[in-house]
């Protein structure tokens, strides 16, 4: 069993909610789509425990901000980010310490390919930056863009929007609220349907429900995952930084 995590932005106590949850649901396998910093007030005890628990964690454009540059952040998030980045550098922790975490967001990479899986944080054709929402379904040069850029793989799995559901090719948008929560893949003559599959905001969901979301994925079957945690631990710590308090009030909405 295979649990897809993204989008952290330094929520530890989402994270820890989201691993235990997964661990009792039968995973063995742990893949991270980006974002694991941005926004949130813990961003490195979230890459230390996502470095010592994926096998592969995607650079997400929060990651690449850090890295690079954030020119086209909102003034809110550009604020977060350059916050994370001096958290990150902290002089009051080990120098090893942050060199061993700037060279993990450095190696990171944009996408991973394993079977029919394609692993990416925005979409099939841009990997960091394009987001992809429910009323994209019906944007026909766009869908058929993405699913192009799937190549041979079934089943692309992203993040980045922080907005849960499937995509099917040729098809429409299924929130896992119509689903009943499970995507059983179905199959035409040509084999199974191709889908994205978006896999919802570990750290800062904004579909209008406040618990933090992650996808299990057994082969068959893409189960959606709500876990509640303690919101208000998290809004205390952001309150206590520098962050921007909206993005505190954010998190109890789930917007």
């Amino acid at each position: 069993m295979i649990a897809l995590i993204s989008d952290i932005h330094g929520n530890t106590a989402a994270l820890n909610q989201v691993l235990d949850d997964a661990k009792q649901q039968g995973a063995d396998r742990f893949f991270c789509l980006g974002d694991v910093v941005g926004y949130g007030p813990e961003p490195r005890e979230c890459l230390l425990t996502i470095m010592d628990l994926c096998e592969v964690c995607l650079m997400g454009n929060h990651e690449q901000a850090a890295m690079f540059y954030a020119a086209d952040f909102n003034p809110k998030a550009r604020q977060a980010i350059e916050w994370t980045k001096n958290t990150l550098n902290s002089p009051d922790r080990p120098k090893e310490e942050n060199f061993r975490l700037w060279n993990y967001l450095d190696k990171m990479p944009e996408r991973y390919e394993e079977g029919e899986l394609l692993l990416v944080h925005g979409s099939p054709r841009d990997p960091i930056r394009e987001y992809m929402l429910p009323s994209d379904a019906i944007d026909d040069v766009k869908m058929k863009g993405c699913f192009a850029k799937m190549g041979g793989a079934a089943i692309c799995f992203v993040g980045h929007s922080h907005v849960p559901g499937v995509y099917e090719e040729g098809g429409g948008f299924l929130s896992p609220q119509s689903l009943g929560g499970t995507y059983e893949r179905r199959k035409t003559g040509e084999g199974p349907t191709r889908i994205i599959v978006n896999i919802g905001s570990v750290g800062q969901p904004r579909d209008g429900d406040p618990r933090a979301s992650y996808v299990l994925f057994d082969g068959d079957k893409v189960h959606f995952r709500r876990v509640a945690y303690d919101v208000e631990a998290t809004v205390q710590k952001i309150r206590e930084t520098s962050l921007p308090e909206y993005l505190a009030d954010r998190l109890i909405v789930g917007r």
